[in-house]
């Protein structure tokens, strides 16, 4: 294995590339000889290469930068729900290269591990340098310890479906996957801190601190989506009022304006007629919005982090009603706070799948070859 100097080199040319030697000593604080040492063993293994001369603003030649090799490996990410599968093949950027998904045919472990093999014989890879799981739920060490919307206990994920694809298999709770995502290659990447919320079928909280996410039980056990946002608001399965499940899922404001309309009406709806100034759903809507302002202020108020990353399948409602979002957060900070930085990821389901391949991209980098 590559020791833990040649892995953090990897590491930030992977994340910040490509970067000069003097700007890589400076972001590692090394020694010019102790990059050069480095370095080497990762040019001559192909992991690293030399990439076209730039003048850097120093007296003298130009530098040549260090990249990743572009084509050194090739992931999938998969993105299980309770019934669906969506995945994606990258390079080793977490770059999308082709897309797929389906509704899976049976629950079961063997039927997940089942599609989800199917699914990576359809991308049509080779030389499969590894996969990432992500789904919603609490992973320890390759298990999926609890997963309800699949109604899993004590599968050892990772470890099957690896004897099934022959390559390694990382498995990660969802909204983790997704901010070492953001983290490493999307918009948390030159951030040193954040927290992510994510709004679609469930409601997401993670956090990132001190560039490292935040990974204990509770991050897989859904708390964020009984967080107290509407003192009169509907209730959840679960019999909390007004909490994050009962005001911002797709499925509860859904249910909402189709109680209110008598009749069926899907999210994707929803969002239309709020957006053609229909009264029932964009009362729903404006109450959505509302209560993701205070959900984001209350992330950054009791976080400390003033950058908070929105994602999740349910992100176009967010164009909506961004002024009320604003609003309540606004509201809901002190005067003296450093004011909130909303990033907004609007890549849906796409986004999910491509953190269960960045969390591959990841391990693969914490096992470079000596």
């Amino acid at each position: 294995m590559a020791s833990s100097g040649e892995v953090a080199v990897a590491r930030a040319v992977l994340i910040h590339g490509p970067l000069s030697r003097a700007a890589l000593t400076a972001r590692l604080d090394l020694s010019a000889a102790s990059l050069t040492r480095l370095a080497k063993p990762l040019l001559d293994s192909g992991v690293l290469v030399e990439v076209n001369d730039v003048a850097d603003g120093s007296v003298g030649r130009p530098s040549r930068p260090l990249d990743i090799a572009p084509h050194k490996g090739r992931f999938v990410g998969v993105k299980l729900t309770g019934t669906h599968l969506y995945a994606v093949s990258t390079g080793i950027r977490a770059e999308p290269m082709a897309w797929i998904d389906h509704p899976l045919t049976d629950r079961s472990p063997g039927g997940v591990i089942d599609d989800i093999a199917r699914s990576i014989n359809n991308l049509e890879i080779e030389d499969l340098t590894g996969v990432g799981v992500s789904l919603g739920g609490f992973v320890r060490h390759g298990v999926v310890e609890h997963a309800p919307f699949l109604e899993w206990h004590g599968v050892h994920l990772a470890e099957l479906l690896s004897e099934r694809v022959g390559a390694p298999v990382t498995v990660e709770n969802d909204v983790v996957a997704l901010a070492e995502a953001e983290r490493w290659f999307g918009i948390g990447r030159d951030l040193p801190g954040f927290a992510i919320v994510t709004i679609g079928a469930g409601v997401g909280y993670g956090l990132v601190v001190g560039g490292q996410a935040v990974r204990t039980v509770d991050a897989g056990a859904g708390t964020g989506g009984h967080i107290p946002l509407a003192a009169g608001g509907p209730v959840c399965p679960d019999g909390h009022r007004g909490c994050a499940q009962a005001v911002l899922t797709s499925g509860a404001i859904a249910g909402q304006v189709s109680a209110a309309l008598q009749r069926p009406v899907s999210y994707d709806e929803v969002l239309r007629l709020a957006s053609a100034g229909e009264p029932s759903a964009q009362t729903v809507v404006n109450a959505a919005g509302d209560a993701l302002g205070r959900f984001i202020a209350l992330a950054a108020n009791l976080t400390l982090q003033s950058s908070v990353v929105l994602a999740g399948e349910g992100i176009g409602i967010y164009d909506l009603v961004a002024h009320r979002v604003t609003n309540a957060v606004n509201a809901e900070r002190g005067p003296n706070a450093e004011p909130v930085h909303i990033h907004v990821d609007r890549s849906g389901f796409r986004a999910w799948a491509r953190g269960a391949a960045a969390v591959s991209i990841q391990t693969a980098i914490h096992r470079l070859p000596a």
